[in-house]
């Protein structure tokens, strides 16, 4: 005996991934989030691959952790793919002091995030011809 389950919070043709505390700021996180949002699974993860930015590294971690929950745990075709929804919250963080002229000292804040990445299957007759989908 125990807790019954709790139900699925995403719908049947989602899976998602979050990644907890992440070392970078909330803000350059936002910018990679942005960039990847609304893109197919293969091409995001190249877009991330190729970027010069240091967090894309722990985004690529994330979507490739969502993608394989949506193959694995909910039988979803990887080809039909795309971010549906990647949200960035703050974290918290680390305080430290860095010594200043004339005895003084000056706060230091080392920010940390979250980072969630929803991906969801592309339904047949949402693809136009031009490959965007409709809403």
């Amino acid at each position: 005996m125990g807790q019954k389950a709790n139900s699925r919070r995403e719908a049947d043709n989602e899976a998602s991934a979050i990644g907890n505390m992440i070392r970078v700021s909330p803000r350059k996180l936002g910018l990679l989030a942005g960039m990847i949002r609304g893109l197919d699974a293969s091409k995001a993860l190249a877009e991330l691959s190729f970027s010069p930015r240091h967090a894309a590294r722990d985004v690529k971690k994330v979507l490739q952790s969502a993608i394989a929950n949506a193959e694995n745990n909910h039988q979803l075709d990887v080809d039909k793919l795309f971010v549906k929804e990647a949200s960035v919250g703050r974290a918290f963080a680390m305080r430290r002091f860095h010594a200043r002229g004339r005895g003084r000292s000056a706060a230091v804040h080392k920010y940390f995030a979250n980072l969630s990445v929803v991906v969801r299957e592309r339904a047949e007759e949402a693809v136009e011809a031009d490959g965007q989908e409709r809403v």
